[in-house]
C-alpha cells in the first residue's frame, strides 16, 4: 500500500487526512485519492466516522490550495518578470493567459483535482495572475467538496473493495483526463454562445 497509509492511520487518524492533503498541494508527494478512499472503507468498517473524515480531508484540501493562490498572489508580476524567461513564461504571454483563465480557467480550478498534477498548479497560477479570491474560492472549494465527497463515499460505498477501486481508477486514469477536457471544452463552447448572443442582442 503507498506510504503505508494504513500505519499513517493507525497512528495519527484523521490528522493524516488534514496534513497529508494540505501538505500534497504544497509540495509532498502524497497520495491524496488513495488516502481518502482508505479513510472510506475505514468509516464503512466503523474505525472512523465518514463526516469527520470528510470534514478533516476538506479543510485540509482547502487550506493547502488556499496557501498556493496566497504564494502566487505573493510572488506576482515581479516573479515573472525576474525567472519567467527561464521557463518561457514572458509578462506579455502572461497576460494572454490571464485573460483566457479569468474567462474559462475557474472551470479548471474546480475539476482539475481529478487531473494528476494540475490540481497543484491552479492554485499558484490564480494568484500569479491576480485571479480575485472570492471567485478562486468559490471554484476551489467546490471542487474540494466535491473531489473528498467523491473519493471518501467510493472508499465507504464499496468497502473491502476499496483497492480495486482504485486500481479501476489508476488504469483509467486517462479517460478521467479526456473526460475534463471535454467538460472544459463545452464550458468554453456554452461561455462563447452565451457571449454571442448577447452580442447580437444588444445590436
Amino acid at each position: 500500500m503507498n506510504f503505508n497509509i494504513e500505519s499513517l492511520f493507525d497512528q495519527y487518524g484523521y490528522e493524516v487526512l488534514f496534513l497529508g492533503l494540505l501538505l500534497e498541494f504544497i509540495a509532498l508527494p502524497f497520495p491524496g485519492e488513495t488516502t481518502m478512499l482508505y479513510a472510506g472503507y475505514l468509516s464503512y468498517s466503523g474505525v472512523l466516522h465518514g463526516w469527520t473524515a470528510f470534514i478533516w480531508a476538506f479543510f485540509g484540501t482547502t487550506i493547502g490550495m488556499t496557501i498556493t493562490y496566497l504564494i502566487g498572489l505573493k510572488a506576482g508580476m515581479p516573479f515573472v518578470e525576474r525567472y519567467g524567461k527561464w521557463v518561457l513564461i514572458t509578462p506579455s504571454k502572461l497576460e494572454k493567459t490571464k485573460k483566457w483563465f479569468n474567462r474559462y480557467g475557474n472551470v479548471l480550478i474546480f475539476i482539475g483535482y481529478f487531473i494528476p498534477g494540475v490540481r497543484h498548479l491552479t492554485g499558484y497560477f490564480a494568484g500569479l495572475i491576480g485571479s480575485p479570491f472570492r471567485t478562486f474560492a468559490a471554484y476551489a472549494y467546490g471542487g474540494a467538496l466535491f473531489w473528498c465527497a467523491c473519493f471518501i463515499g467510493l472508499g465507504h460505498a464499496f468497502g473491502p473493495q476499496w483497492e480495486k477501486v482504485l486500481h479501476a481508477i489508476e488504469h483509467h486514469s486517462w479517460k478521467l483526463v479526456a473526460l475534463a477536457i471535454v467538460l472544459l471544452g463545452l464550458a468554453v463552447l456554452v461561455r462563447w454562445a452565451i457571449q454571442s448572443g448577447r452580442s447580437k442582442t444588444n445590436r
